[in-house]
């Protein structure tokens, strides 16, 4: 029941009044999810933004989204997930200077870290380009039972009636949703369903996504060409 109030409570609340900018991604989230990427603009405005070492993380993550056609969906997880998990744990009122700010991708790879929400949304878009189709995805809302606090996993299912395979930056193992019973699903979303688990392993479809106002601040964000700056200067 606490879950549910605190989910309830998310929907509801106004984003962070920050300076949201956004980055060089995806033009738009349209019906398919997948657009072509500007690779040389990308890294450009990385290195003007972030500096050089940013610059060649998005080198690397581009050379990630080139890869082979034959690449197979469980080879597609795998590979991004062992990219990002690579990355740094950093808190939110550290980098960016609020409680939670849910960072694009590239503001995730320019900065060199980012919390749980970042390795999700990271992955999940990472994952789109790779072809990954929305439907087999969700980033979810879990309360990791060993640390009692919330955190954010991407969950894949191979077909809809599939145990979801979870990307985590916790364990960085792909494992089954079975095999991970220190995490209790709260709710989930992708671009354009969102759900609410009544009880372990049973989600209930509650409407479009855009409820969540984070998600669809950084949806807004991504389709601009700004990147955001980091409230401290970090070595990258």
């Amino acid at each position: 029941m606490r879950a549910y109030h605190f989910i309830t409570a998310m929907l509801l609340k106004k984003p962070v009044h920050v300076l949201f900018l956004g980055m060089m991604f995806l033009s738009a989230l349209n019906a398919d999810t997948r657009t072509a990427l500007d690779g040389p603009k990308i890294v450009s405005a990385l290195k003007q933004s972030y500096g050089e070492r940013a610059a060649k993380r998005g080198v690397a993550w581009l050379n990630l989204m080139q890869t082979d056609a034959e690449l197979s969906e469980n080879e597609a997880l795998e590979k991004v997930n062992r990219f990002f998990n690579m990355f740094r744990f950093i808190d939110d009122i550290k980098l960016w200077g609020v409680k939670n700010y849910w960072a694009t991708p590239v503001e995730f790879i320019g900065v060199n870290g980012g919390d749980c929400e970042d390795y999700s949304i990271a992955k999940y878009f990472t994952l789109l380009e790779l072809g990954v189709p929305d439907e087999k995805m969700r980033i979810t809302m879990v309360k990791a039972l060993n640390l009692n606090q919330y955190h954010m996993v991407l969950a894949y299912y191979a077909t809809p009636a599939s145990i979801p395979l979870i990307l985590d930056n916790i364990d960085g193992l792909i494992k089954p949703a079975t095999k991970r019973n220190d995490l209790l699903p709260v709710y989930s979303f992708n671009a354009s369903q969102l759900w609410l688990n009544k009880s372990r392993g049973r989600s209930v479809p509650t409407g479009n996504s855009t409820r969540l106002k984070r998600w669809q601040d950084l949806r807004q964000r991504i389709n601009t060409a700004k990147l955001k700056q980091p409230k401290l200067k970090l070595e990258f």
